[in-house]
């Protein structure tokens, strides 16, 4: 046998090296061309949090605190602009919460813990959900030891998922997920669901792996054939198949797959999935379905009994609640889903809190303290606060609405993301001549933007 342990030379070149596509630096160039990146590939999201990080001046007092104040409000303003294109959207939705449970969520660059964090998160999430769609379904499973377990059935109540998620902070991370289970048991979870609604799975995905029972395309063809809509947030980095997941069953949409940077990113992610998924016009299956279709619904008042009576949701006894329009069965709270004669009951206010989903309000435009002082404009026309004084050569701006003169400075996050109206228009609808004054101060500020 030939003796192959030769003793080490350090002072050999680097041309002597061998490489896959050559010897020496010209083949070592060439497999460094072939695989750096596509120079037309857009910058990921962590790579211009990095580089924005060094791009903080001190401001004229010495400070940055104005500089990050800056930054901060920029951020809210790119949330609120967003495209507000009135579109057709499934405002019934049937959506199943698929958590990660397993070993992975027990790293710490989430802090404190990629588990607590997401506990934490889910229990807001599940009050947003049912703050923008009311009328819609949610259940919670999770994922660890290669199964997939139930944390909470689908309902419309938030309180019981909220229960169920706040017990699982009690609950140690282990074993390895599986998406294939996971899906199949939402499927079956799905499958007997309405077809006038939506159905959706959203996976919280912190694991870099998958340990499947099966072929899980298989799984990816099932999901296609029951118009299922899957989206994953990833916790670590972005995976082939959960790529190829999100885009199969969106139709090609690569949007529904995203990777959170930090813990702000995170929360971002998870709370956009509470806008109601657009309606696909290549959806013409579902389209036929729902072609001339009619929906019964049941709106209830609410009694106040003398003598505590049993419930027909939970069978407890309690003063009062609602009676079904259609059987008088009682229910605790709505909306609900009468368990005697599966009629959905739900309150008017409800289809009122889901309809801002289908025509949203418009974004505001940015003016200057000039113009807010030549309209006389000096408090919030929504909340009434006075504005702070600044100096006239300062640059700085207000908003307003784009349909309203008078709603010059009103607050702009709480009217996009709470009341969604605009307290000038809302309160000048009334008034005469206020359609056509709206779209005069429309025209006259597109011509101003223009310019």
């Amino acid at each position: 046998m030939a003796d192959s342990d030769h003793e080490y030379s350090g002072q050999g070149s680097d041309d002597d090296v061998p490489t896959r596509n050559g010897t020496g630096r010209a083949g070592a160039s060439r497999g460094r061309a072939i695989a750096s990146r596509p120079k037309g590939r857009a910058q990921a999201k962590w790579e211009a949090a990095a580089s924005s990080n060094w791009e903080l001046h001190e401001g004229a007092d010495g400070s940055i605190e104005g500089v990050l104040g800056g930054l901060e409000e920029a951020g809210k303003r790119k949330r609120l602009l967003k495209d507000t294109t009135p579109l057709q959207r499934g405002i019934i939705r049937h959506t199943l919460l698929i958590l990660d449970l397993s070993i992975a969520m027990i790293e710490k660059d989430l802090r404190p813990t990629r588990h607590l964090l997401t506990t934490n998160y889910t229990v807001g999430f599940i009050r947003e959900f049912f703050e923008q769609n009311p009328i819609s379904q949610l259940g919670i499973l999770g994922m660890r030891d290669g199964i997939a377990i139930r944390v909470s059935d689908m309902s419309g109540n938030p309180n019981d998922h909220i229960n169920a998620v706040k017990a699982l902070r009690g609950t140690d991370p282990k074993g390895s997920p599986s998406l294939q289970n996971a899906l199949e048991m939402a499927r079956a979870a799905l499958y007997h669901t309405p077809s006038h609604g939506t159905r959706e799975v959203v996976i919280v995905l912190g694991a870099l792996l998958t340990s499947d029972p099966g072929d899980i395309h298989d799984t990816i063809k099932s999901c296609i054939k029951d118009r299922i809509r899957v989206s994953i947030i990833g916790l670590a980095a972005q995976m082939h198949i959960c790529a190829e997941i999100c885009r199969k069953t969106n139709a090609g949409d690569e949007n529904s797959y995203n990777v959170a940077v930090d813990e702000v990113d995170y929360r971002e992610l998870l709370m956009s999935i509470t806008t109601p998924p657009v309606v696909r016009s290549t959806d013409t299956e579902a389209q036929r379905r729902n072609q001339a279709a009619l929906l019964m619904m049941g709106f209830p008042s609410r009694i106040v009994e003398e003598k505590p009576t049993l419930c027909a949701c939970h069978g407890n006894l309690t003063r009062g609640g609602y009676l079904c329009s259609r059987c008088k069965a009682k229910v605790c709270n709505l909306p609900a889903t009468c368990p005697t004669c599966d009629l959905t009951l739900i309150l008017s206010t409800h289809l009122a809190r889901s309809y801002h989903h289908l025509f949203p309000l418009r974004n505001w435009v940015e003016v200057s303290w000039a113009r807010a002082r030549q309209k006389g404009s000096t408090q919030c026309y929504g909340c009434l606060a006075p504005f702070p004084h600044v100096p006239a050569a300062e640059e700085r701006s207000e908003h307003n609405g784009t349909r309203a003169k008078r709603a010059e400075g009103a607050s702009e996050s709480s009217s996009h993301e709470v009341v969604h109206n605009c307290p000038g228009c809302q309160s000048s609808a009334h008034l005469p001549g206020a359609e056509e004054e709206a779209n005069g101060v429309e025209q006259g500020e597109s011509e101003a933007m223009a310019t």
